[in-house]
């Protein structure tokens, strides 16, 4: 009896323990970790088929001069941004661009977006486009009605944060929020803040959408054109979609002269890609701005002075990746020697088409048949991160036969490096607002869509 005892204790015993244990272990399980949130989308280029700027009937001509033409605009809008001027025209300007197909509201509502690293507002054109101070440029899409959504709501406290963050805040008649939005090029938005519910298109065509994001209902729109709808601000600023989604953003461009590409993606949050080298990111004024040290070719380090790439504390000037621009622009102390060295690796295998020697050269043949194994130009950014030009970052075929170098002088009165989105091909370049830094990896837009 007393064996049987001693062993029922036992039993007891281990039971209680094992049950111990169990409840210890279940209480001590890691929980699970909830990744950050990411909203992606594909992005449209303006000469893919897909994009409402798609011309069927445009030659391989029509397709640079287009490029040439975007690029200049571009470059005069920036220049304005930090001379804070007006270079109002009296002509629209075409909000071109890489476009994210985002829906708003609820039913949503497909709507056709330019994406912007240079502002920070995002906004859209809302019905009624018709009547006392409204006006709507034509778009490839019907006009978001907000009368028609569900989720519509206009920031009603002109005194709030949110009303705080609008460009230019106003305050209507009857107590709500109004934006004005005023660009370096000459041209406005004006309308209610509101927010909205908004549809993201994934990469793997589903759908994800978010509540409450603040935007800016524009209703009376002047000096743009396009078939576009808006912008979506990638800026610094509160009121940015970055912001108000995280702290963190990343775009991969894959082939942009190709219109038949639709790889291109932008991430939102703080669960895009930041993988690769880093170098630090510096925002002033709106802008994200780089330090970059010196740029080579092939083994070939260039003879630039890292001064030429620095911003002056009185003076215009800086290192700037772009969104908007197709084309690289270089101030001529940075532009000439790359020109020089470029010339002299292509004597005698390319045959050159004239012209001023002080511009970018042009070439008879095509690129990817006569520009095989012609050296990289790489820049070199602070802690060792590099953007490499191939040829298809360094030059762009603008007849069937003949190509030019795609990396320009600015001639501008300031020293403004700014590089394009041809030089950005291949990169998945992921922007961290909090940690202010820039990463760089190269990788093709299709692997990131696994």
């Amino acid at each position: 009896m007393a064996a049987l005892s001693f062993n029922l204790f036992l039993l007891s015993c281990f039971t209680t323990f094992a049950l111990l244990c169990f409840t210890t272990t279940a209480l001590t399980t890691t929980p699970t970790i909830t990744k950050p949130r990411r909203y992606v989308t594909k992005l449209i280029h303006p000469g893919s088929v897909h994009s409402p700027f798609y011309n069927p009937t445009a030659t391989v001509s029509d397709q640079a001069r287009r490029v040439i033409d975007s690029s200049s605009a571009r470059l005069a809008y920036l220049q304005a941004k930090f001379q804070e001027i007006s270079l109002a025209t009296g002509t629209e300007t075409k909000a071109e661009g890489f476009v994210a197909n985002i829906s708003i509201g609820e039913p949503p509502s497909p709507q056709l977006l330019v994406i912007d690293t240079g502002s920070s507002l995002s906004w859209t054109q809302c019905q009624p486009c018709s009547g006392w101070f409204k006006s709507c440029f034509q778009q490839a899409v019907p006009v978001f009605d907000p009368s028609k959504s569900s989720t519509y709501k206009r920031v009603s406290n002109c005194f709030s944060p949110t009303c705080d963050t609008a460009p230019d805040k106003g305050c209507d008649a009857l107590g709500y929020c109004t934006f004005n939005q005023t660009y370096g090029d000459g041209s406005t938005v004006t309308g209610p803040l509101a927010t909205e519910t908004l549809t993201f298109v994934t990469s793997d065509e589903g759908t994800i959408s978010v509540p409450n994001i603040a935007f800016g209902c524009a209703n009376n729109v002047g000096g743009f054109g396009g078939q576009a709808s808006g912008l979506v601000g990638l800026g610094s600023s509160q009121i940015s979609l970055v912001s108000q989604l995280g702290s963190k953003f990343s775009y991969c461009f894959g082939r942009v002269m190709d219109p038949q590409y639709i790889h291109n993606q932008l991430v939102i949050g703080d669960g895009a890609k930041v993988e690769g080298l880093s170098t630090p990111l510096e925002i002033l004024g709106g802008l994200y701005f780089l330090t970059l040290q010196s740029i080579s070719v092939g083994e070939t380090n260039l003879n630039i002075s890292p001064n030429v790439f620095q911003r002056p504390p009185n003076r215009l000037g800086g290192v700037v990746l772009d969104s908007g621009t197709t084309l690289t622009y270089l101030p001529r102390a940075v532009f000439d020697p790359l020109n020089v060295e470029v010339r002299r690796l292509a004597d005698g295998l390319l045959q050159g088409l004239g012209g001023s020697s002080t511009s970018a050269p042009c070439y008879t043949g095509v690129i990817d048949r006569d520009l095989i194994g012609f050296p990289v130009v790489t820049f070199h950014f602070a802690n060792g991160v590099d953007l490499a030009l191939d040829m298809e970052g360094l030059f762009i075929q603008t007849d069937p036969n003949k190509f030019c170098m795609a990396v320009v002088p600015s001639d501008v009165h300031v020293d403004l490096t700014l590089i394009g989105v041809l030089a950005q091909q291949n990169y998945n370049i992921a922007y961290d607002l909090v940690g202010k830094t820039l990463s760089v990896q190269r990788i093709e837009s299709e692997l990131l869509e696994s």
